[in-house]
């Protein structure tokens, strides 16, 4: 590393747990961040001034004023502009030293394979808001054996879990099949709490920081659930289902599928 490096980096390489071998880890890693949105936004953010060394953008969408309740990765002059490039611009503003791959596209079976493959990506963070979108990305993480967050917000309140191949669940393990339509209302529908994508989403970011260092203990088997107004964490342990469609010991699903029905992701426990 550098001078300039050792400098930016230093409360981390003053942490046994990491040091300068830790950080060079990071430097060396690559991470995917699926949507700028709530929850991609400060997930990307800590990553890059973490110093991730390569960060991969999708969004397919443009930043609209009702965004910047929440997405901090934009601003108000960004208004309209597409959202991974004004993602790219705050990442490289903030720490020159992280390389962004950008695909200004939505994922769907027949890319994201190849997305996760173009940089051969360590870890997935999953920061859409829709179902389709959740079962895509496990379905596909668990095809190409790639560790992921997976995480969801509305209202007040959140959940994330952390898939690793051969360690625990998979998404599927908890929610086998998809909601029925309009079972779940959207975001635009039921509102969300600005700050959530800000908690959670630096959840999923740090789930990412220690799966590259290989430190700690990660949300494998566990759902771990947050109520802004009772300010309470429960942390379920979730048991890997044998059954399972996609990563159980007889799968059914043995390619990616194209959903409908878009909705935001939390059901109540």
């Amino acid at each position: 590393m550098t001078n300039e490096q050792i400098e930016r980096y230093s409360r981390h390489i003053i942490l046994k747990q990491v040091g300068g071998k830790g950080q060079e880890k990071l430097l060396n890693g690559k991470v995917l961040v699926i949507g700028t949105g709530g929850l991609g936004a400060p997930a990307a953010m800590y990553l890059a001034a973490a110093g991730v060394g390569h960060i991969g953008l999708v969004d397919f969408d443009v930043v609209d004023l009702s965004n910047l309740q929440r997405q901090i990765i934009h601003q108000t002059k960004d208004v309209g502009k597409p959202k991974i490039l004004s993602a790219e611009e705050t990442i490289h503003e903030m720490n020159p030293d992280v390389a962004v791959h950008t695909y200004h596209e939505m994922v769907h079976a027949a890319n994201i394979r190849d997305i996760i493959r173009d940089q051969d990506y360590d870890f997935i963070i999953d920061g859409t808001d829709n179902f389709p979108a959740k079962f895509l990305i496990n379905d596909a993480c668990v095809f190409e054996k790639k560790a992921y967050s997976h995480a969801g917000i509305i209202r007040f309140q959140g959940q994330l879990m952390t898939y690793v191949p051969g360690q625990g669940p998979c998404y599927r393990c908890v929610f086998p099949t998809m909601p029925p339509k309009d079972a779940v209302p959207t975001c635009r529908q039921a509102g969300v709490l600005g700050v959530m994508g800000g908690i959670i989403g630096t959840l999923q970011a740090t789930e990412a920081l220690k799966y590259l260092l290989g430190i700690g203990d990660l949300l494998t088997g566990f759902l771990l659930t947050y109520d802004a107004l009772t300010m309470t964490f429960r942390k379920i342990r979730i048991p890997r289902n044998h059954d399972c469609a996609v990563c159980g010991d007889h799968p059914t699903i043995t390619e990616l599928i194209d959903y409908e029905q878009p909705s935001c992701d939390l059901r109540t426990h």
